[in-house]
């Protein structure tokens, strides 16, 4: 199945993920918890208790994209420090003291599985881990010194093997408990209004390549009183090799177009016109005297009265998305109405509106807002109750009411915008907006609001 929608995180992207999850991980290891150790060598028996960790630091790591694999984190020149207790037992000698062991040199090496559940979001666990320290010095203080190098190395090695099969333990509890937790924020539907919601879920597990991690996505509007199956497919996106930007979306024009239908079926595609909705600079009123200098019959029918028009989609509008920009050619059907003394309507004539239509995109606050721009209207006669004419002498007062009535109310809901695929505390930056044959390219860098 091709997507509707498609999430490209670049390697600076990962970096700057990786960077973020570095910092929570510093602070997870940080609270490592370690066993007491005990043994005997030879005619010494001893115990090491109390250790606390003093802090852990990672201060060069790399994540890298393995294709078909998932995501690799090397963590290279990590150190520690951590203090506790010792107790010996020689013979007839016990001693007992505090240390301190610096840990240096240490070396981790994740590899990351990505994946998706059965709800369509995505799951990351970790499928592989090795943890290596290459330096511990062991800095004991005590009565006894003579004791201490009995039994220094091998304390030394107790702890080395202890802190390194702890490291990819609590590794693995820092993926499922934090990074785990925090990509299924990952909205898989998305309530836009009372009418409509988007659906993210994945189509496809992610999938890395040299350059980048790709996340797949349904990318389909719908309406939320009746989902239906969409009469036609999402086109394959011939995503460019564009690097700039941490993170790109790929919105196709399957993407756009079911909006259309949803909101179609929706039945929300209806506007009307009232002689309170015109500007104070309209310059004509909206009834019967106005439109029977062009239609007779009206003042005979139906004489000075006021009237309102309803527009409606008869058909979903459906939209092309090309180098050159977004544009579509809706049909608009306008009914004209009487509006009678006792308040009912009276229908009078049924035009057909088409006109060309420009659309611009943009992103903010995490939404993908746009506002669209009108050509002239073409119009034909479909229905008349008052009689026929001639449709050209209302050219000029409909290009009026749809330019400054209706534009203005599409432009305002289309401000409001949709949501993008995007888990919590994510803010996007130094937006990119380019157009490609049958998707839109967003491109943007990314801002993580720690909690």
């Amino acid at each position: 199945t091709n997507p509707g929608f498609v999430v490209r995180i670049t390697q600076a992207g990962l970096d700057y993920a990786n960077q973020q999850g570095i910092a929570i991980l510093e602070k997870e290891l940080a609270q490592l918890k370690l066993p007491d150790i005990s043994g005997k060598s030879g005619k010494l028996r001893y115990t090491v208790s109390r250790l606390r960790l003093r802090d852990f630091h990672l201060p060069y790591s790399r994540i890298t994209p393995i294709p078909n694999v998932g995501l690799q984190v090397s963590i290279s020149n990590a150190f520690a420090e951590l203090d506790g207790d010792w107790r010996v037992k020689f013979y007839f000698v016990r001693s007992h003291g505090s240390f301190n062991l610096k840990v240096e040199d240490v070396y981790i090496k994740i590899t990351l599985r990505l994946g998706s559940d059965t709800a369509g979001k995505p799951t990351i666990s970790t499928s592989d881990c090795s943890a290596r320290i290459s330096k511990v010095r062991l800095l004991l203080s005590g009565k006894f010194g003579w004791l201490y190098n009995l039994f220094h190395s091998v304390i030394e090695s107790k702890l080395r093997k202890s802190l390194e099969s702890k490291l990819c333990d609590n590794v693995a509890k820092s993926v499922q408990n934090e990074l785990q937790t925090y990509i299924q924020t990952l909205p898989v539907t998305a309530r836009i209004d009372d009418k409509t919601g988007i659906d993210y879920s994945l189509v496809a597990p992610p999938r890395t390549t040299a350059q980048s991690l790709d996340v797949d996505l349904k990318g389909e509007f719908y309406s939320l009183d009746h989902r239906s199956t969409v009469p036609f497919s999402p086109l394959p996106l011939a995503f460019p090799s564009d690097h700039n930007r941490m993170v790109y979306f790929g919105a196709s024009s399957y993407f756009f177009n079911t909006a259309g239908i949803a909101y179609h079926k929706a039945g929300a595609l209806v506007f009307e016109i009232t002689e309170a909705m015109l500007p104070k600079d309209a310059g004509f009123r909206l009834d019967t005297s106005v439109f029977s200098a062009f239609i007779p019959q009206l003042e005979e029918m139906y004489p000075n009265m006021t009237m309102k028009f309803r527009l409606s989609a008869p058909t979903a509008p459906f939209l092309t998305i090309g180098p050159g920009g977004i544009s579509f050619q809706p049909t608009v059907d306008a009914q004209a109405y009487a509006i009678l003394p006792n308040s009912s309507l009276a229908p009078l004539f049924l035009l057909s509106l088409v006109r060309n239509v420009s659309a611009v995109i943009n992103v903010r606050s995490g939404r993908i807002v746009g506002s669209v721009d009108v050509g002239r209207i073409r119009l034909s006669l479909k229905d008349s109750a008052v009689g026929t004419f001639e449709v050209e002498f209302l050219q000029s007062i409909m290009n009026y009411l749809t330019s400054n009535v209706l534009l203005p109310h599409v432009n305002a809901r289309l401000d409001e915008g949709f949501p993008l695929a995007l888990p919590n505390r994510i803010q996007l930056s130094n937006i990119l907006v380019k157009y490609h044959q049958n998707f839109l390219l967003l491109g943007a860098d990314v801002h993580f609001q720690p909690q």
